[in-house]
């Protein structure tokens, strides 16, 4: 069991499994319905007539929260449908079933028309496809003016553990903000601000229900093998967060646009921020 263990990472395991753990917990990624709030108001308002896209939606907490803010239609795309399922029950629960239309489709292979959207959101998500392929895939759905607002796993200092196999082997694409918002601008955004994701963010909103869930979940597994090797590659990836946390690594969350519109000053994006460690930037020569 231990060398079969060793060997296996999330994409080897059988999406089925994967999502029926999944299916079962608040939300599928860490984030706060304060922090999906926080991001929204470093946004120009978003009329009815706007649409929003939220990619890789799963049971659509965040989706719950965008539908509450706005006043406008959300296309949430998730590949399986019982993330859909669960998506739509919330709303339902949130009386906002009404503006949340659930799309069917992989992340990689979006059904849109070009410049269709206003806002795409990936919480939690970007990393399925690829932080850079995403953001330059993505693009073209956006409306000239339009944003797209991530959150992505990001170092946020130099340090790192002694023992990088694990994160090697599951986060590859981790790195520093400065980086990730190069990769950004490369793929023809300007960064318009970000915020690191508060710790209780990882703790409390995703892994003490992820906790809560393992039980349930093998004993409705109780044949498959891989069913406890994947609650063992949860609990190792818990285990590992004090150490990024201790290191100065965490989740960043970005908020990234191609040319701002053109009534959006410098100075009025300064006065947007209301805070420190925030980044607001103006494509230059606009």
């Amino acid at each position: 069991m231990n060398k079969e263990k060793e060997s296996v990472v999330i994409e080897d395991f059988d999406f089925t499994l994967i999502v029926d753990f999944f299916r079962r917990i608040d939300r599928q990624g860490p984030g706060g319905d304060q922090e999906t709030l926080k991001a929204t108001f470093h946004l120009p308002v978003l009329g009815a007539n706007a649409r929003i896209a939220d990619i890789g939606c799963g049971t659509g907490r965040q989706t719950a929260v965008l539908a509450e803010r706005f006043d406008c239609k959300i296309d949430a795309v998730d590949l399986f449908p019982e993330m859909l399922d669960g998506l739509m029950c919330r709303c339902m629960q949130r009386g906002v079933a009404d503006k949340v239309d659930p799309i069917k489709a992989s992340m990689d292979a979006l059904p849109f028309k070009p410049e269709t959207y206003d806002l795409m959101w990936a919480e939690g998500s970007i990393f399925i496809i690829g932080y850079e392929k995403g953001l330059r895939y993505w693009r073209q759905f956006l409306k000239p003016g339009g944003f797209v607002v991530v959150s992505e796993c990001s170092w946020l200092g130099y340090k790192r553990p002694q023992n990088m196999s694990w994160i090697l082997d599951n986060l590859p694409e981790i790195d520093t903000i400065d980086n990730k918002n190069r990769q950004m601008q490369a793929a023809g955004y300007e960064s318009v601000a970000h915020f690191t994701l508060p710790e209780h963010c990882w703790t409390d909103n995703y892994y003490a229900h992820m906790t809560k869930a393992m039980d349930a979940f093998l004993a409705d597994h109780p044949d498959n093998p891989f069913a406890q090797i994947f609650v063992e590659r949860m609990k190792e990836e818990m285990a590992w967060f004090p150490q990024w946390n201790w290191r100065k690594a965490a989740c960043a969350q970005s908020w990234h646009s191609p040319p701002l519109p053109p009534c959006l000053t410098q100075a009025q994006s300064e006065r947007r921020a209301g805070g420190a460690g925030l980044q607001l930037v103006r494509q230059a020569g606009k």
